[in-house]
């Protein structure tokens, strides 16, 4: 149920922490931007507003019950899926605590648009080192190892994140449009900075149908 190729060196294990608290920051900035957040922010924001856990409680909570869908699913997983559950969310809840939502109008616009690029920058450090996907991501990959196409799973998984999200009282606004825009150009952009070889295991598009 793991990857088996893991090495982990000083430098890999620093690439993969900073590239999550990165993460964690960036969803941080589009909630303080307070002009609408990403599917899966839109959700943890709703859900936090119907239970005791804060916005990172609700990230982690999320992560621990898809990861259990996923192992269900027999998903490879690797040390990179189990520090994606514990370190995003409270990377978000700190980075809330430390920053309070601005007064300034451009100010806010200004996390909004720049909340997209430092998620891709973590998510970049992150898929680099090959220690395995997010939970979420394991639960696109296991729909398409079961002949959903990865652009129909995640548009299936994300649009029922955002209702489900939505309908709970999640913000929702012109910043949401924005990060699915913008994330995913901008991880292709830079995400060969950051990629290092790999003799096996999991990588990011490996052998799964688009």
């Amino acid at each position: 149920m793991f990857v088996d190729h893991l090495r982990p060196t000083p430098l890999t294990t620093i690439q993969i922490v900073v590239g999550l608290w990165l993460f964690g920051v960036g969803l941080a900035f589009i909630v303080r931007g307070a002009n609408g957040q990403g599917a899966w922010t839109v959700f943890h924001d709703g859900l936090s507003q119907h239970t005791p856990f804060s916005i990172g409680g609700a990230t982690v909570l999320t992560g621990l019950v898809i990861l259990v869908v996923v192992l269900a699913m027999r998903v490879r997983i690797g040390l990179g899926t189990l520090l994606n559950i514990a370190i995003i969310g409270p990377a978000t809840d700190t980075t809330l605590w430390l920053l309070d939502e601005p007064d300034s109008i451009f100010v806010r616009v200004g996390l909004t648009l720049a909340s997209p690029f430092v998620i891709a920058l973590g998510t970049s450090l992150y898929l680099g080192v090959h220690w395995g996907p997010g939970p979420r991501d394991g639960l696109m990959t296991g729909l398409n190892e079961r002949g959903v196409s990865i652009r129909l799973a995640r548009f299936l998984i994300e649009l029922t994140a955002f209702v489900v999200g939505f309908v709970l009282g999640g913000a929702v606004g012109w910043g949401s449009v924005w990060a699915v825009l913008a994330i995913g150009p901008a991880v292709q952009w830079m995400l060969p900075w950051f990629d290092r070889p790999t003799d096996g295991g999991w990588q990011p598009g490996r052998n799964v149908a688009t």
